[in-house]
């Protein structure tokens, strides 16, 4: 999962190669290693861009435009190994597939890797239902094809084939919602490398070869509705890297508060969250998450998926009520926004809120915690 540095434009969301722009730039010039063809930096240091550097603060000989020493900060709280795997399917120029359930930030390290490798994670389709092979291939300029007929000038290319012919990495966020025949577009792209423009017959354009340095990574959820099985002639296309939900607990509190301390500076409020508060929030996730709380008792897990992103959303509502409509203890507030996540998918999960309540939150209270003792105290506003 990634780290979010305080926030730093007017936009509401930067893209990855403009947050990091000083560590990509400060990591191309460190490590002068062999690169892949077309890429920005060396497998080794897109690793280290994503991972961070540890306690270890890199140096260079001095630079106008870039600091001489920087220590790189981790984007990403996961297996470095995972990372690495992935580093090296890219370099291949193969396929990536990163699947795993909803908020474990799987278009997040997309992004990251894409913004390493060749400088650009814009190069993005967004799969739907209704994503047709247009977003794939190409389309028309209509109003110059009416005007000229089929030309260079009226062809619009897509993010894939833009990719293609810049060498670059192309991003597919869900692509199991686009249908199995938009799908199958990719099967020959990724295997023939070319993409065939019979409009344009007889020109120099009507072929178009990727250049090296192009591969695609796409990204799929494991539990989620409205999804298309990809065919295993797709499937043999791309390598599949499954990212878990962070394991570490302290790892988890630690993100949760970067994140949603971020989110409220764009509010433009200071976080106010108590870490007892966020540890506790984070708890209930991850038992609720695992079926399992952190003393072996077993709980009863919601249909809807209690990921890390949902614990920064409410961790940050938690932030902007404490600083806009303080109204004494924000802890008050924790039941009434764990209803809102739990009730997303199926109404049965209302009571298996509740039943978590009456399990791992009686018992704690009854341990002598005063955090859980007031949690027990605030089962009636979840009725």
């Amino acid at each position: 999962m990634t780290l979010t540095d305080e926030a730093t434009s007017a936009t509401q969301v930067v893209s990855a190669e403009q947050r990091y722009a000083t560590e990509l730039a400060f990591l191309a010039a460190h490590d002068d290693g062999p690169r892949p063809p077309g890429w920005l930096l060396t497998p080794r240091a897109v690793v280290t861009f994503i991972c961070g550097s540890g306690e270890e603060t890199l140096s260079q000989p001095a630079r106008d435009d870039l600091p001489s020493k920087l220590r790189i900060a981790p984007k990403f709280v996961g297996e470095r190994a995972l990372v690495e795997r992935c580093v090296v399917t890219l370099a291949g120029e193969r396929g990536l597939l990163l699947v795993g359930e909803p908020g474990t930030a799987k278009s997040m390290l997309s992004e990251l890797l894409a913004a390493a490798v060749c400088g650009t994670s814009a190069l993005t389709v967004q799969g739907t239902a209704g994503t047709t092979e247009d977003a794939f291939r190409y389309g028309w300029n209509y109003a110059l094809l009416m005007a000229q007929g089929p030309s260079r000038a009226a062809l619009v290319d897509s993010p894939v084939l833009t990719a293609m012919r810049s060498g670059r990495v192309a991003r597919i966020e869900e692509i199991t919602r686009c249908l199995p025949e938009v799908q199958d577009a990719l099967v020959s792209i990724l295997s023939d490398r070319r993409v065939s423009v019979p409009e344009l017959a007889g020109t120099d354009e009507a072929q178009v070869a990727a250049v090296p340095g192009f591969t695609v990574i796409a990204t799929a959820n494991l539990r989620d509705r409205g999804v298309s099985e990809m065919s295993a002639a797709l499937k043999r296309r791309f390598n599949f890297e499954t990212v878990d939900p962070i394991s570490d607990a302290a790892a988890e509190t630690s993100l949760v508060r970067r994140q949603a301390t971020a989110v409220v500076q764009r509010a433009g409020a200071g976080f106010a969250v108590d870490d007892a508060v966020l540890e506790a929030l984070v708890t209930v996730f991850r038992d609720l998450r695992t079926g399992r709380s952190g003393e072996g008792w077993d709980v009863e897990r919601p249909g809807t998926v209690m990921s890390t992103a949902e614990a920064v959303q409410v961790a940050a509502s938690l932030g902007v009520a404490a600083a806009y409509l303080p109204s004494g203890d924000v802890l008050d507030l924790v039941p009434g926004h764990l209803l809102g996540v739990v009730r997303k998918d199926d109404p049965a999960d209302h009571g298996r809120l509740l039943g978590y309540w009456d399990g791992p939150v009686r018992r704690r209270a009854e341990d002598g915690s005063a955090m859980w003792r007031r949690l027990w105290d605030l089962r009636e506003s979840l009725r």
